[in-house]
């Protein structure tokens, strides 16, 4: 865990250099000063609206497990995200998983389970809009390469996914072939955990549920686009809705490298790399970063801060959950 810190820290120190290398700080003042405030306040809305449903989306991935009111799901949803902007190195990632295994009968393994099926439907949904966005504008020739592998590598983690689902007994029997290798006689706990860790796929097994939340992913991620759009609006750029797009996949690439908390410099890093495509200055692509992470992570932290009184946790305790899962599975 350290040593993760330590790098995240490390990589979001090079990304604020190269982000603020040749910058004019006088015109990067003056572009935010350029912000119309109505169209912020639309932002945030969306923003706010997007963290209801991605809370309904889980509710419908954590259905097959445990029936969970709204509420609940709202409230561990919004810490969760405090975790994940708060805490450095992606470590917040699980979070969500062990405060929801406090508020109901559901494992911690299956929980992250569950996160994980989020993580493929985002990137499906994700990878598919950057494969239609061609049609409408072009893109970089390194841009459509890294989604076209990316896109068969989700693919193929969701064949894995739904062979585990579908041919759990044979999954397991392999697996059980494998680790009977292993010294010690050591292999009934991963086998065990595998087992847990599958039963969080099961929204796999019910095609209803799987429709619905594929179909709300897409939703989420075309509202994250118009998101985008209205602070171009906001800041009087003249962009089409195609460039929103190229935004939000360059962004998310960006975001998914560990980093220092609040994603600090790959944020603005990546964002300046994708508003440059499209020709803004960098002065300019960096007072539209700033505000746009300022108003995003903002949000996150006051809705966050909002319900931790009633989902209350520590690196501690989720490193003392971590380990009685694991000697208890």
């Amino acid at each position: 865990m350290k040593i993760k810190l330590i790098a995240g820290f490390l990589v979001s120190a090079l990304l604020v250099y190269l982000s603020l290398r040749g910058i004019d700080f006088h015109g990067v003042a003056r572009g935010m000063t350029t912000l119309r405030y109505g169209y912020a306040l639309i932002f945030l809305a969306i923003i706010f609206l997007m963290q209801v449903l991605r809370s309904i989306r889980w509710g419908l991935i954590l259905q097959p497990l445990a029936t969970i009111d709204q509420l609940t799901l709202f409230s561990v949803s919004n810490v969760g995200f405090l975790a994940i902007a708060a805490i450095p190195a992606r470590l917040g990632e699980l979070a969500r998983p062990y405060l929801i295994t406090r508020r109901s009968p559901i494992t911690m393994t299956s929980a992250v389970g569950t996160i994980f099926v989020e993580r493929i439907c985002d990137s499906l949904a994700v990878l598919i809009i950057a494969l239609v966005t061609p049609l409408f504008t072009a893109l970089p020739p390194w841009l459509t390469k890294a989604s076209l592998v990316f896109f068969w590598i989700t693919v193929a983690v969701a064949a894995v996914i739904l062979f585990l689902v579908m041919r759990r007994d044979l999954a397991l029997k392999g697996l059980r072939l494998l680790l009977c290798r292993l010294p010690g006689g050591r292999g009934l706990l991963p086998e065990r955990i595998l087992h847990q860790f599958s039963e969080g796929f099961n929204v796999f097994r019910n095609l209803r549920l799987l429709v619905q939340t594929i179909l709300l992913t897409v939703i989420i991620w075309l509202i994250d686009v118009l998101a985008i759009y209205v602070m171009f609006l906001a800041f009087g750029l003249d962009l089409p809705a195609s460039a929103a797009v190229v935004v939000m996949i360059v962004l998310i690439i960006g975001i998914a490298i560990p980093a220092a908390p609040g994603f600090v410099g790959n944020w603005h890093f990546f964002c300046i790399l994708a508003l440059g495509i499209f020709g803004i200055p960098k002065t300019e692509a960096l007072s539209f970063a700033i505000i746009y992470h300022f108003l995003s992570i903002g949000m996150l932290v006051v809705l966050g801060l909002a319900f931790l009184p009633f989902n209350r946790f520590s690196l501690s305790s989720l490193r003392t959950q971590l380990d009685a899962t694991c000697s208890s599975s």
